[in-house]
């Protein structure tokens, strides 16, 4: 008869540990690549390729490198700048700019009061994209929600899609005294965009939509049809 084995068992429970050590092991430098960084005063950078949690600053801008990966983005006075291909969740702020470069998804939506917002070639956007003194721009560029604004220029530009629609809301009384001699804002939807939800305006606009176009019904403007690269020069 063979002795028993007392090595066998011994041996099991050692490689059943490692996974487990590894992973005890690798948890410090998870939660390090996920950390939030939470300022009061001062500009937040998250670097190339790196991960990241919720980035929040109150006086200051944040600036999200190519490939990095951040939960959210806030600032209250400050832009933030979005580089090619980072991924991102929510994006906000109140006194400031939002800029998506080339190749950018953010699974949330954009906000901001006094700003305005772009969103380049191949960005994607879950959510609603929302201003409301500010310019809005698209290009080549899906929004999942649909697009509010009150004062600003807006640009569905070439091969671009709105799935929500577009809401012009009706300015207050303050924003009509600030804004009497502006002239209305001008809106364009461009060659081969598709705007899926209704067109919506509570204020006077001066609306272009390219021939090859498509949109939803169109409530509180009148569209001028063009049929060149460019909308009609005012």
């Amino acid at each position: 008869m063979s002795p028993p084995n007392t090595t066998a068992p011994s041996r099991r429970r050692s490689v059943g540990a490692l996974p487990l050590a590894l992973a005890l092991a690798l948890m410090p430098l998870a939660a390090a690549a996920q950390q939030s960084i939470d300022k009061v005063n001062g500009s937040i950078t998250a670097e190339a390729g790196q991960q990241y949690g919720d980035l929040e600053t109150v006086n200051g801008s944040i600036r999200i490198h190519e490939n990095a990966r951040v939960r959210d983005a806030e600032t209250v006075n400050g832009s933030i700048k979005v580089a090619a291909s980072a991924h991102t969740g929510a994006l906000e702020t109140v006194n400031g700019s939002i800029r998506l470069e080339e190749t950018v998804t953010v699974d949330g939506s954009m906000e901001t009061v006094n700003g305005s917002i772009f969103v380049g070639r191949q960005g994607r956007v879950s959510g609603d994209v929302e201003t409301v003194n500010g310019a809005i721009g698209l290009v080549d560029a899906d929004v999942g929600g649909g697009i509010e604004t009150v004062t600003g220029d807006l640009t569905v530009g070439a091969g671009s899609h709105v799935r929500g629609g577009i809401h012009y809301e009706k300015p207050s009384p303050s924003l009509i005294r600030i804004n009497t001699k502006r002239r209305p804002p001008r809106v364009i939807i461009g060659p081969n965009a598709v705007v899926e939800g209704a067109l919506r305006f509570e204020r006077e606009v001066t609306l272009y939509v390219h021939t090859s176009a498509r949109t939803g019904p169109i409530s509180g403007a009148t569209a001028v049809r063009y049929d060149t690269d460019r909308a009609p020069a005012e």
